[in-house]
């Protein structure tokens, strides 16, 4: 079933934003006030940067930094593998088709994204390029901390299990864990996301 991917119409300033943020402060709503004077992005052009970042998991529904926003100020090790890892959420879709989408361009990227999405020509080309623009700043190589840690929760060590005869290991942890992953349309309205946020958490309280 074709699923909607992210995409800029301009996507020329990606690499900026990202080194703006770099060394800017953390805002407490990034907003397009924020985007214009602090980021230095003043075109209307950029302003869909924003619901970008909301697509990467760097800013919340309300545009409030997520703990993920403070990544992108680390070094750049960490900000390239939050990078990539907001580029897995994004882009979920078309890692779960070809789990190293990251190194493909041109041709066979867009016939991925075409495949995936069910796009057009000039679609599949908008969704394509914007995905290039932002995958190239990711290290998609490296194993994030969330998921080291979950290595060594799921670990025998870990969870206590035991090794041996007449030898048991202390600390026997049951843990439950659930990942929930909502598509947001790239062109939704601040309201849109906000119903939806609110739809997800009266359904799991």
């Amino acid at each position: 079933m074709p699923v909607q991917l992210p995409y800029l119409s301009s996507y020329k300033n990606v690499q900026m934003l990202f080194d703006k943020i770099a060394t800017a402060r953390i805002p407490e709503t990034f907003n397009h006030q924020f985007l214009q004077d602090t980021i230095g992005l003043k075109s209307t052009s950029d302003r869909p940067l924003i619901p970008f970042l909301r697509n990467l998991g760097f800013i919340d529904a309300a545009n409030k930094p997520t703990p993920k926003y403070s990544l992108l100020k680390g070094s750049g090790d960490q900000r390239k593998t939050a990078i990539a890892e907001g580029v897995r959420k994004a882009y979920g879709p078309l890692f779960d088709s070809d789990e190293k989408a990251w190194e493909h361009t041109g041709d066979k990227l867009r016939s991925l994204v075409s495949q995936v999405a069910g796009t057009d020509e000039d679609m599949s080309a908008r969704i394509a390029n914007t995905f290039v623009a932002v995958a190239k700043l990711g290290d998609f190589k490296s194993v994030p901390k969330e998921d080291q840690k979950k290595d060594v929760r799921e670990s025998p060590e870990a969870e206590g299990e035991d090794h041996g005869i007449g030898r048991k290991v202390k600390g026997l942890r049951t843990e439950f864990h659930y990942n929930i992953q909502v598509v947001l349309p790239s062109n939704g309205t601040e309201e849109t996301y906000l119903n939806i946020f609110n739809a997800v958490r009266k359904t799991f309280q």
